[in-house]
Parts: C-alpha cells; sequence; structure tokens
C-alpha cells in the first residue's frame, strides 16, 4: 500500500480552517482533521476535493476579508 499504488484507498479529511487533504483511509484521522467526503481511490478523492474546495484561502483569511 503506497500513495500511488492503483488499490490503496483514502479518505478525504478537512481541517479546522477548511483545508482539504487525502489520507490513508485504513489509519486514523490525524488530530485537527476530520473524515469530510467520501472515500475512494486517489484520484476520486482528488476530483471531489476539486469539486468542493472552490476559495484556496483559509477560513481565517476568509472571514477576514469579509
Amino acid at each position: 500500500m503506497g500513495i500511488d499504488d492503483a488499490d490503496t484507498v483514502f479518505q478525504v479529511v478537512i481541517n479546522e480552517q477548511d483545508q482539504y487533504s487525502i489520507w490513508f483511509a485504513d489509519r486514523a484521522v490525524p488530530a485537527g482533521w476530520a473524515a469530510a467526503g467520501p472515500a475512494g481511490t486517489k484520484q476520486e478523492c482528488l476530483k471531489h476535493i476539486e469539486r468542493v474546495w472552490t476559495d484556496m484561502r483559509p477560513r481565517s483569511v476568509r472571514e477576514r476579508s469579509a
């Protein structure tokens, strides 16, 4: 199981600043992150992130700008 193996399953995760990433689905989500979307292949997870993460600025920056 590696980051580029086709059979590796990932989980979409989000942190407290609304920033997305992927994490190995068979591992505990790290502190400060939470599951936030589908589990699947690396490409499936990255496509989901591309659809939902439309503003790359951290939440704190967005709030200051509002």
